[in-house]
C-alpha cells in the first residue's frame, strides 16, 4: 500500500444571506474533505488554489496549512473536513488546486484537487 494515498472531495454552496448581487458580491462556501487511505499518517502543510470567476479572471491563493488551521494532521484511515468561505465578483466560477502534504516519515507529496464549480442557483420571480 502506498504511504501517501488520499482522496479529496469538495462540496460548494452559494450563501445568499452573505451576498449582494447588486454590488457584484457573491459569497460561496466550500468544504474540502480529505480521506487518508494510505499506509501512513499525513500532515497537510500547504495549499494552492486557482480560482476563476465568470469573467475568466484568475486569482491564485497559496499558504501554509488550511484556512483556520495550521498544518492539520490526518491519521491513517481518518477524515479531515475544512469549511472555508470565498467571495467572488460574479455569480459563477470554478476552483481547482492541490494540497501539499508530508508523511510521518518525512515523504513529501502533492494531492491534486479536481476543478469544481461555484454557482449561484437561478431563482424564479
Amino acid at each position: 500500500m502506498n504511504p501517501h494515498e488520499m482522496s479529496v472531495t469538495v462540496k460548494a454552496q452559494y450563501l445568499p444571506d452573505q451576498s449582494d448581487p447588486d454590488n457584484r458580491q457573491f459569497a460561496f462556501a466550500y468544504t474540502a474533505t480529505i480521506r487518508n487511505t494510505g499506509s501512513a499518517s499525513i500532515q497537510l502543510i500547504a495549499r494552492h488554489w486557482l480560482i476563476t470567476d465568470g469573467d475568466n479572471d484568475v486569482q491564485e491563493v497559496k499558504g501554509l496549512g488550511v484556512v483556520g488551521q495550521h498544518s492539520p494532521f490526518c491519521a491513517l484511515g481518518s477524515i479531515l473536513s475544512t469549511p472555508v468561505g470565498l467571495p467572488l465578483p460574479t455569480p459563477a466560477g470554478t476552483m481547482r488546486g492541490e494540497y501539499f502534504c508530508v508523511t510521518e516519515d518525512a515523504q513529501f507529496f502533492q494531492a491534486p484537487i479536481p476543478e469544481f464549480a461555484l454557482v449561484m442557483p437561478r431563482t424564479l420571480h
